[in-house]
């Protein structure tokens, strides 16, 4: 059976949304899938044992909308018997595709194997991958959830959240039984930097694509991502059929222009200058354009798209709504912070957003956004320079992967 990997048939540079976890929900992904398209979109990463014997709440980590298409299942780990597991759930569930998490330096993954740590573990690494291309191929030719004894239990909520995504959305409820891509996020090394040798070993294995964060493990999000090094192994990689992706500070899209023009990638993945900014990608096409032109892109020519307050407000009622539509009400925790993020740079959003991170509900969202579009629209512009930044947990932020 022969792959047919969307990745190619994307149009470059691909601008796409990073994985973060405890940030890029069903929800969130489903709001830029609708409003900003970006060209690929994947989820938070999911443990692999989790998936086969874990509580049944990590199935909430693949929960997703037609909207996010094409969506690609991230998963992380340390042993290749249960990636080869996951793949069957990843293909089961209609993913686009699957992507292997080998950059997240949080020290309750890196410690067990995990992430950026088999880095130091290249066989290991490798094992992971081709047991990952194997469980996609073993699943497209036929063999099931059943066929693996997974837990019967397990398996039905595998196919009511199929059953659900059809019903509310729209979505098939059975899935062509396809050869899907196989492709990893890492970082440039462990301690030091290793990518060329790192790329090399990786490529052996023919991913459809490599993601690349310009940081090593030990540096976390501290310091400047290296660019350079990410130029480096793009020159390494253009040799085969694999796709580079960039990633790490890109804080607009005018600096995601910039990063592609000067170190060749195909593309980059942009991670938390999209907090409660769906808006970021509006513009993805004209940056292919002024690429395609030979135009050196500025903040002029590729300016951030400035929502008004109305549509700032009117987008933190959207999310809430669509939060509540594929979750439920009893999760709106999770929902504070981004309704913290969308809320800011008007004068007023500081009550507006004091209220709605408190809130427990969609009736009190609804009421609070409510309150303030009826209100009078202000005569003064004003920045809050002042805000206090809304916090995500610190562990979410060190399993982000992402910048």
């Amino acid at each position: 059976m022969k792959q047919t990997s969307f990745w190619n048939n994307l149009t470059q540079p691909i601008i796409g949304l990073a994985p973060m976890d405890g940030v890029t929900d069903a929800p969130c992904r489903t709001m830029h899938g609708i409003h900003g398209r970006p060209d690929v979109i994947l989820t938070e990463f999911t443990n692999v044992e989790g998936l086969w014997r874990g509580s049944d709440r990590i199935f909430r980590d693949f929960l997703y909308t037609p909207a996010e298409r094409p969506v690609v299942a991230q998963i992380f780990g340390c042993r290749p018997e249960y990636f080869y597991k996951a793949a069957h759930v990843v293909c089961e569930l209609g993913f686009d595709g699957l992507d292997i998490n080998m950059g997240c330096p949080a020290s309750a993954v890196a410690n067990k194997g995990g992430g950026a740590a088999l880095i130091r573990l290249p066989e290991t690494a490798k094992a992971i991958v081709r047991a990952c291309q194997q469980g996609v191929h073993d699943w497209a030719n036929g063999q099931t959830l059943e066929d693996l004894e997974m837990d019967p239990h397990r398996i039905r909520q595998i196919q009511q959240m199929n059953e659900d995504r059809a019903r509310i959305w729209g979505d098939p409820i059975r899935y062509e039984r396809r050869l899907i891509p196989v492709s990893v996020k890492t970082r440039l090394g462990y301690d030091s930097i290793v990518v060329k040798d790192w790329m090399q070993e990786l490529l052996e294995l023919e991913p459809a694509v490599i993601s690349l964060h310009g940081r090593t493990l030990v540096q976390h999000y501290k310091g400047e991502a290296n660019w350079d090094a990410i130029a480096e192994a793009a020159e390494v990689v253009h040799k085969t059929d694999t796709l580079i992706l960039g990633n790490g500070d890109i804080h607009s899209l005018y600096q995601a222009a910039e990063r592609i023009r000067t170190t060749g990638v195909n593309g980059v993945l942009i991670g938390r200058a999209t907090f409660g900014n769906p808006w970021l990608f509006k513009n993805k096409e004209l940056l292919r354009q002024i690429l395609r032109d030979g135009i050196i892109p500025t903040p002029e020519n590729l300016p951030d798209v400035e929502p008004t307050r109305e549509e700032r407000l009117l987008m933190a009622l959207e999310h809430a709504r669509t939060h509540a539509k594929i979750k439920g009400q009893d999760h709106y925790v999770e929902l504070r912070k981004h309704m913290g993020w969308y809320l800011g740079h008007f004068v007023g959003a500081k009550r507006i957003r004091n209220e709605l991170v408190r809130m427990n509900s969609l009736s009190e969202v609804e009421e609070i956004i409510q309150r303030a579009l009826d209100e009078p629209e202000p005569t003064r512009y004003e920045v809050e320079d002042n805000m206090p930044a809304i916090e995500v947990h610190d562990s979410s932020l060190d399993l982000s992967c992402s910048a």
